[in-house]
């Protein structure tokens, strides 16, 4: 038992030093998605001319008119990341990002899920994780979420 000691107190020490980390990872998170869905969103809002016109003939968005799910595509690329910026209702934020990141795949499906373009199809996939790790952890001490006691 003594011979595996020394492993498993560096194993101890490489935790406490990666829980250490743990605020930072999730911030970086947080911010790094934010911001692929920021850029979208301010592209949307600021030609909204072409938005309109590719909600309206590229986009497939099932059950909503084209106009409203232009609006409420543009407000959730805008709103949701805010809140995981500031990490202030850091799960509700992830919750709405992980809808409009599936509803962009479901309605671009028929680009997505053609040979060719994987590499976007894993970009919505990666997002999706990283969203799915803030709505399981949290927003990490770095925080609003943290700081106001709202975990």
């Amino acid at each position: 038992m003594s011979s595996i000691s020394p492993v498993l107190n560096g194993h101890a020490a490489l935790a406490r030093l990666l829980d250490k980390a743990r605020p930072w990872f999730l911030l970086a998170t947080r911010l790094w998605v934010s911001w692929q869905f920021l850029k979208s969103g301010w592209v949307k809002i600021t030609s909204w001319d072409t938005t309109l016109l590719l909600f309206r003939e590229e986009y497939h968005v099932p059950v909503l008119p084209p106009t409203l799910a232009a609006v409420c595509g543009t407000f959730g690329e805008l709103f949701f990341p805010l809140l995981l910026a500031l990490g202030f209702f850091t799960r509700f934020g992830a919750i709405g990002l992980l809808a409009v990141n599936a509803m962009a795949v479901v309605s671009y499906w028929h680009v997505l899920g053609s040979e060719g373009y994987e590499g976007a199809l894993a970009q919505h996939v990666l997002w999706g994780y990283m969203l799915a790790v803030l709505l399981f952890s949290g927003a990490g001490a770095l925080s609003l979420d943290e700081k106001s006691g709202r975990r």
